[in-house]
């Protein structure tokens, strides 16, 4: 009896930062396809690969909208009719923009819930709103909502100060520009809020801020739950992984660069965090994978901050660590059932640990002394990933975009780092 012939699916990821070039390199480890990535610019992470197939779309503001994109994606489909297209996003934004291209593209598979659903997970004040419902720690939250009339709106008489301040939906803040703009603002009062509000109003922004307790804790009380839900609902798998180590520009603030996947056959914690997460995720209806970030609090508690509906560069240590998504793509989306179906049965459980880094390890040790000993034992054992550290890559011009970067991020350690 003959075997079915293996998948050979032909990824488009829509995005040029590293997230996209890691979902990239998972499709060529697991089946050797080179993957088309749709850019609005030759970004270093994604230019001069083996494993990409570069198509830049700049020129306009609105060069990667659903509108503009549907002709190029029906035309990158036509070059290969008898291959199975999956159209990936490594942005919040961009998942949008897939997400409304779906009905476009029939022939494409689009491994994302509804829409509605996708502008739900990506509102921090819905999910905060379904965290309280369902019992789900997160932090204490309060939201403020601008009109879009450029005028003050009323602010919260309880916000707990000192807070963090950030937009609920980073896609409609995506191209919003103001004074000081930053990832996440902290604001001290009541005065800092209103300056903040108020910068932010002024540019005709029409939405909602979050205002929420800070918790006490640095990089390492951070921690993100990444998960996939196959296109019947069913969880595929989970896995935590602790930070070690975060960026601290003030555009990426709070973004992963050192990370360590748990086991969760033993950490009962981990257990704990990845049960609350799939308690919120079903709640919300969401489908597709999830990358959902969590702190832990003074009470050694992970509780929620927010779900990001898509892979992204941290999404990549579950595949570091064995366990690769672009194989769950295909079992749970393209192929059901052909890689084994999860309806049914119990989730597959995270449980090797392994540590994902996007930095030079010289920085974890640096500004992570406790974690010194982890990265050792963790580095003699092999179990250490840089996503664009791949040996399939030859390009030497390739090799010297990652050096120059990895010097780059030195140096905004130095200057941006409060331990520098």
């Amino acid at each position: 009896m003959s075997r079915p012939p293996a998948p050979r699916p032909r990824p488009i990821v829509l995005g040029g930062d590293i997230g996209a070039y890691a979902t990239a390199r998972a499709f060529h480890e697991a089946y050797g396809v080179t993957s088309v990535v749709v850019a609005g610019a030759a970004t270093w992470p994604v230019r001069d690969s083996r494993i990409v197939d570069l198509r830049v779309v700049g020129g306009a503001d609105d060069s990667m909208s659903a509108a503009r994109l549907v002709p190029l994606l029906r035309a990158i489909v036509a070059e290969e009719p008898d291959r199975t297209h999956v159209l990936l996003a490594s942005a919040d934004w961009l998942v949008g923009v897939a997400v409304a291209v779906r009905a476009e593209l029939p022939d494409v598979v689009v491994p994302y819930a509804d829409a509605d659903v996708v502008a739900a997970v990506g509102d921090k004040a819905v999910v905060m709103a379904a965290c309280e419902r369902l019992g789900i720690p997160h932090p204490r939250t309060r939201v403020v909502a601008l009109a879009g009339d450029g005028e003050q709106p009323a602010l919260p008489a309880d916000a707990p100060y000192p807070a963090i301040a950030k937009f609920a939906s980073t896609t409609l803040a995506h191209d919003v520009t103001y004074a000081g703009k930053a990832k996440v603002h902290r604001v001290a009062d009541a005065v800092e809020l209103a300056d903040l509000v108020g910068r932010i109003a002024a540019t005709g922004f029409a939405g909602e801020l979050l205002v929420q307790e800070e918790l006490p804790g640095g990089d390492a009380s951070m921690a993100a739950v990444n998960v996939m839900v196959d296109a019947d609902g069913s969880v595929r798998f989970a896995q935590l992984g602790r930070v070690l180590l975060e960026e601290h520009t003030p555009s990426a603030l709070g973004n992963s660069v050192a990370q360590v996947t748990a086991d969760a056959s033993v950490d009962a914690v981990a257990r704990t965090a990845i049960e609350d997460v799939l308690l919120l995720l079903a709640d919300l209806g969401w489908r597709g994978f999830a990358n959902v970030d969590l702190m832990r609090g003074a009470d050694g508690v992970y509780r929620v901050l927010e779900v990001n509906p898509r892979v992204g560069r941290s999404g990549y240590a579950p595949t570091a660590s064995g366990y690769n998504v672009a194989r769950m793509y295909v079992a749970g989306w393209v192929s059901p059932g052909a890689g084994g179906s999860a309806a049914g049965s119990e989730p597959e459980l995270g449980t090797r640990e392994h540590l994902f880094v996007v930095v030079p390890l010289a920085i974890v040790r640096r500004y992570a002394p406790g974690e010194r000993a982890r990265v050792r034992s963790l580095r003699r054992r092999g179990a250490v990933t840089n996503p664009l550290y791949y040996r399939a890559e030859r390009n030497p011009r390739r090799w010297l975009f990652i050096a120059v970067a990895m010097v780059n991020q030195v140096r905004k350690f130095r200057r941006y780092h409060p331990g520098a």
